[in-house]
């Protein structure tokens, strides 16, 4: 579970340090930055994760894509980003707090933990860009 917020824990210890060394109001600003920053990276930013298992048997009961991703990668937050309200129509199961999702990953990324991974009913795709994505779904 800490392995999750380790990006964002750092986010903030950066902006910590950071401001004392810059000091005054430049500071503040910088501090302000990197925990907003830490808040973007942070898990709760991305929807609901779910097991491996569970998005593999709402998968086969739904059809939806199936976003395989973890904490701190900017790419993940990328395509997060990118898909904006639309985020909440995908399976998302973070990697690190699932053992057999990150097994999953390895299987079609040529034995890699590369994120995002997108699992479709028929194909995978391995950091795929976010006009593919939306047309999945």
């Amino acid at each position: 579970m800490t392995r999750r917020w380790q990006p964002a824990a750092f986010m903030v210890a950066i902006g910590v340090l950071g401001g004392f060394w810059i000091g005054s109001y430049g500071g503040l600003v910088f501090f302000l930055v990197m925990v907003a920053v830490a808040v973007v990276v942070s898990p709760p930013a991305f929807p609901r994760s779910v097991t491996d298992a569970e998005a593999r048997a709402a998968q086969a009961a739904d059809g939806r894509p199936i976003i395989y991703w973890r904490p701190g990668c900017p790419y993940c937050l990328r395509l997060r980003g990118s898909l904006a309200r639309r985020a909440g129509r995908y399976h998302w199961v973070d990697i690190w707090s699932d053992p057999e999702a990150a097994a999953s990953v390895r299987a079609v990324a040529d034995g890699n933990e590369t994120v995002p991974t997108v699992v479709t009913v028929g194909e995978s795709f391995v950091n795929p860009s976010p006009q593919l994505v939306r047309s999945l779904n």
